[in-house]
């Protein structure tokens, strides 16, 4: 059974849709309390080095091996050799992984859009425990994420151009006017100015392997790479298209959201006298707290702010949910509505666990950590790393420089005179920094027990990669 092989109906529309992909959680809600709590500038200084040199390279090797092949993710390593196979499955594990845990943050944000409505800034002293009693609660979180996935379901069921092109023409331009209304406003707040420094006056003194290694992982994080997202967006792209120019844009536009989010909070918290490194609760304690200090607008803006979070992650999870569904479709030969269906089981599934783990569940850990801690860990520190590097060696190694060259130039009729350095980056650099600051992070990570095993799980995907193709 084969199936006829979509494209995008538009430059515009692809680059929406990748950002989309790449801007997400881990703009809104990973990147500000990275920030916070890896000492600010010095931190976003590291990130945006790591981004240019490090994931603009990887994202245009995901492109060009998607466009190459014209397959998703497990299709392009298969197509390359079926030795290869296992990094385009686990590259369609992490992003099912990924979104074990995800809706159920995307869950939260479209929960507290409505919270604005029903009393949560009339009592800022109390933001930290409803938000505590929110995400423990055994049923609320899971209603809020079966609707936040449902939205997921809704835009990937109709298709690239259809659903997932058509949805990142609106989402991203109101996402970047939402922020921009939102920091503007923390900007002008007296004592701002203290926010702003913080994000943009690095003090080197906070520069060490931790923040090094914090910094790598939102890179590839962020940036949506080693998931599978970018090959299989790129396979959708007509040979027509500049890879390097679509993957500079997308870099550029994720970073500018990043530090776009960062102008949303830290001068705001900052001027309110908020902890900036108050972790992962900043967007849904601190903030909270700071729209309620407000005022009359303050409601206003936490609804804007939790829209804009709410999209951030949509964007981000259509394009995860498709990795999964065009692998059903491809390796399975199903057709888009039974993929979605088996794709969307699974992650209800995962998605229950997760919000449980927080919960009722509590005292249930896999390796030491609960099952929503399990499924961030696994992917974040172990699996989008490796996959990041395995893409680098399979790109530069396995596929012929010449066809490399054909494909980024468009056989030649598109300059690019930085091949030979990007071309070294792929084959040498990144392998062994990616593979230098994964050790480093395996050594002082306190999970190692975990880690240890997402590399053995690797390894046992690699001894079966024949047999899974």
């Amino acid at each position: 059974m084969s199936h006829e092989r979509e494209n995008w109906g538009s430059r515009f529309g692809f680059i929406m849709a990748a950002a989309g992909s790449a801007v997400g959680l881990g703009n809104i809600w990973r990147f500000p309390y990275l920030t916070g709590t890896s000492g600010g500038g010095a931190f976003i200084l590291v990130y945006v080095l790591f981004a240019l040199f490090v994931g603009l390279s990887v994202m245009l090797a995901e492109f060009t091996l998607g466009r190459y092949t014209a397959k998703a993710a497990t299709g392009a390593y298969k197509q390359v050799s079926r030795q290869w196979t296992f990094v385009g499955f686990m590259g369609v594990l992490t992003a099912l992984f990924i979104m074990g845990f995800y809706p159920v943050v995307g869950g939260w944000a479209t929960a507290y859009i409505f919270k604005g409505f029903t009393g949560l800034l009339q009592h800022p002293e109390a933001v930290e425990d409803v938000f505590g009693a929110f995400i423990s609660d055994p049923v609320q979180p899971l209603i809020w994420m079966v609707i936040y996935l449902a939205l997921n379901i809704a835009i990937v069921i109709k298709g690239i151009s259809g659903g997932i092109e058509k949805a990142g023409k609106v989402l991203m331009p109101t996402l970047f006017l939402l922020l921009v209304i939102i920091a503007i406003r923390g900007l002008t707040l007296p004592g701002a100015s203290a926010g702003v420094s913080f994000l943009f006056k690095p003090d080197f003194s906070k520069l060490d392997g931790s923040v090094a290694l914090a910094a790598l992982g939102q890179a590839f994080f962020s940036l949506s790479l080693g998931m599978g997202c970018m090959i299989t967006y790129g396979s959708f792209l007509a040979k027509t298209e500049d890879l390097k120019g679509n993957a500079l844009i997308v870099t550029i536009m994720d970073t500018c959201i990043a530090l776009l989010a960062g102008l949303a909070m830290f001068p705001a918290a900052f001027a309110y006298g908020v902890d900036p490194a108050a972790g992962p609760g900043l967007i849904f304690v601190v903030m909270p707290t700071v729209f309620a200090n407000m005022g009359g607008l303050g409601q206003v803006f936490h609804v804007l702010f939790f829209i804009a979070f709410t999209v951030a992650a949509l964007t981000s999870s259509i394009s995860l949910m498709e990795v999964v569904v065009d692998y059903f479709i491809e390796q399975h030969h199903k057709t888009r509505k039974q993929a979605v269906l088996y794709t969307s089981i699974i992650m209800v599934i995962m998605c229950v666990l997760a919000s449980l783990s927080l919960g009722v569940m509590a005292d249930f850990h896999i390796l030491g950590v609960g099952v929503f801690d399990f499924l961030d860990i696994l992917t974040d520190k172990v699996y989008m790393a490796i996959g990041g590097m395995l893409l680098c060696l399979c790109v530069g190694w396995s596929v012929k420089k010449e066809d490399i060259y054909n494909e980024v130039t468009n056989n030649g009729e598109l300059k690019f005179g930085l091949f030979g350095l990007w071309y070294g980056l792929i084959r040498f650099v990144n392998p062994i920094l990616i593979a230098i600051v994964s050790v480093s992070g395996l050594i002082a990570n306190e999970n190692r027990a975990l880690m240890i095993a997402g590399l053995a799980s690797i390894g046992v995907m690699a001894i079966f990669s024949k047999k899974m193709s």
